[in-house]
């Protein structure tokens, strides 16, 4: 049970502290509900700023174990807005929330296309975190008309809406208390345990089952993943290496995905663009060459884009796709789709799903849901 009285919940954080932040050799690990309380305490505003960095930066010094992993995000879960969508399935896609820096994005596309052949997809992030500070989908459907502002019950209700079917629900909305904590993870500069189980809030989930779309690029992390999937609740998980972290694999190199059904172990899976007859040159969609160049003074590890433009150019490039224009956003489109619609179980081969959502594209109608 989570600690209501500040007192009590200095006392667990300093026990908590003495323990994980002793060095490499000397470290304890804590348990599923320490983790769990100590995150809520943090939430909701009864630690110090100092105190909650060294919560989040010693367990990630010294390796998280699953439990304060599953601690962590059920701590997360529990301040969350979350509700059910009319609707019985729901796909939860989550694009790295520090976004893209080195491509333009395509997923923040796929929900519309998604919803155009019959499933009903929310994705979700927010506007600005480290490490890249890059891109996000917010930035980029915002640019592109979309309502980015929804709290999650508008979200949940837009998906039963036939002319709609997709949303966005950014975590300023889904769980404040989560997005507040965004200066003091800026100072603290390194990527911590937040970053990987935020993307698991789960906002908004389908009456029969919800089914979690991630990408990684780290192999350590579709077995965590899948383990956190399970544990919050997601029917079945699609983890695809994707370029920069995304859900959009590269254009022109072999591939990989996991995916888990009915709560199941996982199970990897080599692809290639060529399956899907999918031939390109790029491995992603460039940035184009005239963009505003920009700076970041004193940041080494974001490579700093315009946000403004980039996010423009990357809206361009979506609705265009989104109209039938071919390219490498385009072919984004259809890998991605593809490999959703496969996962789904509405084709049972990856062609057939490719040539349905280039059927779609080609249609011009998923466009028509963007705004």
């Amino acid at each position: 049970m989570t600690v209501a009285d500040t007192t009590e919940a200095h006392m667990l954080m300093r026990s908590i502290i003495q323990r994980i932040a002793t060095g490499p050799e000397l470290s304890k690990d804590i348990s599923l509900e320490e983790a769990r309380d100590g995150t809520v305490a943090i939430l909701r505003g009864q630690i110090d700023p100092v105190q909650a960095a060294i919560f989040l930066i010693a367990l990630r010094m010294k390796r998280e174990t699953h439990d304060e992993f599953k601690g962590v995000l059920d701590g997360i879960r529990e301040m969350v807005d979350d509700v059910t969508a009319d609707v019985d399935h729901v796909i939860d896609m989550a694009d790295p929330y520090d976004g893209y820096n080195r491509t333009l994005p395509a997923a923040p596309f796929l929900p519309p296309l998604l919803a155009e052949c019959g499933l009903h997809p929310v994705s979700h992030g927010l506007d600005a975190v480290g490490p890249k500070y890059g891109v996000t989908h917010r930035h980029v459907l915002e640019a592109a008309g979309a309502n980015v502002n929804l709290n999650t019950a508008e979200a949940a209700a837009r998906l039963s809406d036939s002319e709609t079917g997709w949303a966005y629900v950014d975590q300023a909305r889904l769980c404040k208390p989560l997005h507040d904590l965004i200066p003091l993870r800026t100072q603290m500069i390194k990527r911590q345990v937040l970053t990987t189980v935020e993307v698991l809030a789960k906002p908004v989930a389908g009456k029969q089952a919800t089914h979690f779309v991630t990408g990684y690029v780290h192999k350590p992390y579709p077995p965590i993943y899948a383990m956190l999937a399970r544990h919050v609740g997601f029917e079945s998980a699609l983890l695809i290496r994707g370029v920069e972290g995304g859900i959009i694999p590269s254009l022109r190199q072999d591939g990989k995905y996991f995916s888990y059904h009915d709560r199941g172990e996982e199970i990897g899976v080599d692809i290639h663009p060529q399956m899907l007859g999918i031939e390109q040159n790029l491995r992603a969609v460039p940035l184009p060459e005239d963009l505003p160049k920009t700076s970041r003074p004193g940041d080494e590890i974001a490579i700093a884009v315009d946000i403004k433009d980039t996010a423009a150019a990357a809206a361009d490039a979506g609705m265009a796709a989104l109209n039938g224009k071919q390219g490498a956003t385009y072919d984004s489109l259809v890998y991605t789709g593809a490999l959703i619609l496969k996962h789904m179980g509405k084709h049972s081969d990856l062609r057939e799903a490719a040539d349905e959502i280039r059927a779609v594209l080609d249609s011009g109608k998923a466009a028509n849901r963007v705004k």
